[in-house]
Order: C-alpha cells, then sequence, then structure tokens
C-alpha cells in the first residue's frame, strides 16, 4: 500500500466519531498502559512469592469469581443508575484494591483482595461497551469497538514489554503503576466523558426498537440465541485465557523469567495493533459464518502448537498463530451484542455477555493449574486443541440456523432481545456472498481486555 493510501485508509478509519467517543478510547488507553495484575499474577506468586501453580491458579481462579459475581451486577447499575457512575464507581475501587494487593503476604489475604479485585476491574466492562454503543451510530459501531479493541492492546503491548521489566525489580512497582494509571483513568472519564444513558423517552421512541422496558436478567437468559452466543463465547474466552493464566505457568515451569514471558506476549499486542484496523477493513466484506469457525480452529490449534515450543522464539510464534484469531474476532462480536440487546437492557444484556469471560476467568486458572501440576502443559495445550475444534463445531451448527439475507428479521419484530433499531437487520442476518459486516452475524471476541 503506498503512503497515501495508507494515509487515506486511516482518516476514513478514524473520522466521523464523536468526540465522546475519544475520551473514551483515551480513558480505555490509559487504563491499559497500566495492566499488571491479571498478566502477572501467576508469576507473581509462583516465582516471586513461591506457590505452587495449583495455588496460582486458585487465586487467579479468585480474581475471575469476582468478575463473575460482579458482571450481572454492574450490568444493573450501569442501566439504572447510569453508565458513568458505574464506570467511576468500578475505577476508582480497582484502583485501591490493586494498591492493596501488592502489600499482602499472607496466602488468605492475597486471595480475598484478589478476589476484591477481580469484581472492582470486571464491573466497568458492561459501562463502557453499553456507553459506546449509546454514543456510536448503528453503522460505525463495528469501527469504534474495533478502534477502543486497538487502543487496549496498543496500552498492553507497551505494559506487557514495560511490566517484565518492572517485575525484575519490584513487583510491588507493578501493582502501585497499574493502581495510578487507573485512577488516571477515572479522572479522565470524570472530567470528560458525559452521560449517555438513554432517556426512557428515548429508548421508547426508537425507530420500531424495543426499548428495553421491563427487560430483566431472566429476560436475557431466556434470550436463546444470546444465550448461544455467550455460551460458545465462554468455550473460546477458555481458550484464550491461557495466554496468560496457562503460559506463564508453563513459562516459568521451563526455565524463562517473566521478562521472557513479558516479551513473548507482547508480540500480541504489537500484532494486533499494527493489523487490527486493516484486517477488520479486509473482513468486513467477508462471510462472517466462516470466519467464526476458522478463528476458533486458529485459536485451538495456535495454543495446541504451544506444546512444541522450546524457546522464547518458538512461544512467539504459536502466539502470532492464536493472535489472527483475535484479530479476527476482535471487532465485530461487540456490535452483535449490542444488536441482540433492546437499548433499555443494554447493561444487562453486555452484563451476562462479559459474565461469559469472566466465568472463564474463573475456571482457566483452575483448569491450567490443575492440569499442569498432575499431567504436564503438553496435556493443557492438546486441551485447547479439542475446545477450538468443539467451538468451531458450535459455530457451524449455530450459524446454520441463521436466516441469510432475504430472510432477514425487521428490528421490531418478535426477537426476545430487541434488536438495535439502528441495524436495519437482525444479527444473524449472513450473507455468504459477502456482504458488509454491519448485516452479517459478528465474530466472538478474544481475551477480553477491554477496560
Amino acid at each position: 500500500m503506498s503512503v497515501a493510501g495508507l494515509g487515506r485508509s486511516v482518516r476514513e478509519s478514524v473520522s466521523g466519531l464523536p468526540r465522546e467517543f475519544w475520551w473514551l478510547w483515551t480513558s480505555t488507553l490509559v487504563n491499559r498502559l497500566g495492566g499488571f495484575v491479571a498478566t502477572f499474577m501467576a508469576l507473581y506468586l509462583t516465582l516471586d512469592r513461591g506457590y505452587s501453580a495449583s495455588y496460582a491458579g486458585l487465586v487467579v481462579a479468585l480474581h475471575g469469581l469476582g468478575g463473575v459475581v460482579s458482571s450481572l451486577g454492574a450490568g444493573v447499575m450501569t442501566d439504572r443508575l447510569g453508565r458513568r457512575p458505574t464506570m467511576l464507581v468500578a475505577q476508582t475501587s480497582t484502583a485501591v484494591s490493586v494498591a492493596v494487593l501488592g502489600f499482602m503476604v499472607h496466602p488468605v489475604a492475597i486471595a480475598a483482595v484478589a478476589f476484591c479485585v477481580g469484581m472492582a476491574s470486571n464491573a466497568s466492562r458492561p459501562a463502557v461497551q453499553a456507553m459506546m454503543a449509546d454514543i456510536v451510530r448503528p453503522e460505525d459501531r463495528v469501527r469504534a469497538f474495533s478502534l477502543n479493541y486497538w487502543a487496549i492492546n496498543l496500552g498492553f503491548a507497551v505494559s506487557s514489554a514495560g511490566a517484565g521489566f518492572v517485575a525484575e525489580y519490584s513487583y510491588l512497582a507493578g501493582f502501585l503503576g497499574e493502581a495510578a494509571m487507573t485512577l488516571a483513568c477515572a479522572v479522565v472519564v470524570f472530567m470528560k466523558v458525559p452521560e449517555s444513558r438513554p432517556g426512557k423517552s428515548a429508548a421508547a421512541g426508537a425507530a420500531g426498537a424495543d426499548s428495553g422496558e421491563g427487560v430483566r436478567l431472566s429476560t436475557v437468559l431466556r434470550d436463546g440465541r444470546f444465550m448461544s452466543v455467550v455460551g460458545l463465547s465462554f468455550v473460546i474466552a477458555l481458550i484464550f485465557q491461557q495466554g496468560y493464566v496457562g503460559l506463564p505457568v508453563a513459562m516459568g515451569a521451563d526455565g524463562f523469567s517473566s521478562s521472557d514471558f513479558g516479551t513473548a506476549v507482547a508480540v500480541n499486542g504489537v500484532l494486533i495493533v499494527v493489523l487490527q484496523i486493516p484486517v477488520t477493513r479486509f473482513i468486513q466484506h467477508r462471510d462472517p459464518r466462516q470466519l467464526l469457525i476458522v478463528s476458533s480452529l486458529l485459536a485451538g490449534y495456535g495454543f495446541g502448537l504451544t506444546a512444541f515450543a522450546g524457546s522464547v522464539v518458538g512461544y512467539a510464534l504459536t502466539i502470532c498463530v492464536w493472535t489472527v484469531a483475535e484479530i479476527v474476532n476482535a471487532p465485530i462480536q461487540s456490535s452483535l451484542v449490542v444488536r441482540l440487546s433492546p437499548v433499555g437492557g443494554r447493561g444487562r444484556y453486555q452484563g451476562m455477555y462479559t459474565m461469559s469471560w469472566s466465568a472463564a476467568a474463573l475456571i482457566a486458572p483452575l483448569m491450567s493449574g490443575l492440569v499442569i501440576d498432575r499431567f504436564g502443559a503438553q496435556w493443557l495445550w492438546g486441551a485447547c486443541a479439542v475446545l477450538g475444534t468443539g467451538a468451531a463445531l458450535g459455530y457451524w451448527l449455530l450459524v446454520r440456523g441463521l436466516p441469510g439475507e432475504e430472510g432477514a428479521v425487521s428490528t421490531g419484530g418478535g426477537n426476545a432481545s430487541g434488536t438495535d433499531a439502528g441495524t436495519g437487520a437482525e444479527a444473524g442476518t449472513g450473507n455468504a456472498s459477502g456482504a458488509d459486516a454491519r448485516t452479517v452475524p459478528a465474530a466472538e471476541p478474544a481475551v477480553e481486555r477491554t477496560a
């Protein structure tokens, strides 16, 4: 691509989005620049504190359990109290709890505070996703979610490499650094990001859409199509979580340092930063039904190849494989969740979706710790390949039941979720001939690193 063509591509990718989005984007970037706990918790407990892989898995699982507990509550808060208050409470609580965690030495205290960190850090996710859906036009959402994910990984790429070297010097410095950056994120939200929650009249007046009035958690659970997406999301998340719980423990057991792991896993963030936007522009005219299947296989077998890695370069190459799956999945899935959600119930739907990732964050460390301790890391990577194959089969079965473009259901029709009126077609719509991604089912996300 020529320099002029590259410049035009960048301008088209960033133009036309509201100012509020860019402040939210900035807060996301600031938050991820301080990322440390989720990435280095397992290494901190095994290498610095000398605990077993099973104990490290237990603590990280409690961190995930905190996210499970808070996901649905945060979703309800997002709908009832508003997006901005939920984010401020969540980010301030995260900053305090992360700082406290750095000073804990007793194993029970570490586990208890890690649970609190998981609750606080996960609570902002439904609010962030719902606010982006509120402030961005439906036709721009895929692009907006892609840019937000790009910011997440720009911060992740910098923080992973930098935090690895910080950990060599002091893990406490890493905890305090994350606390400071999270607090700065809350300041940005407080100063620059206005509340975006639609009023009752605005929601009810959405063109033909279900306003979401009367939406309860039971409503979400009865939405079969949405819950199918949630279930498959859990399987995919279970695979991707191994990059942050199983991989560091396995590399540590093989004699690699925390900086080695930080360097290897930073490849994931760097590739996403470089490729996310151009790949999004490429796949938006491809059949997402096929991309769901292919990306699931790439994720599973990308981790499966880790069994053959014996050097930092080897680990980095396997990370490249599953990163491709992440890049393909990430930008469109958030748009799918929004399209399947009623305007007035976006928080609850986002909370349920977030819970699938939190549940995976709970199960994945337990799975990795037990498998590595009892059977060895090779069995863990083999299990990832099996799960990827199962997810691909699940997506194949799911998309078989989705209507083609000709069978698209009006957004005002009988979807239990109350599809977003701005889409013009039900999120389940697919087009094998390459229809625009705004009218077709979205791929599931990669590792949930949303701020």
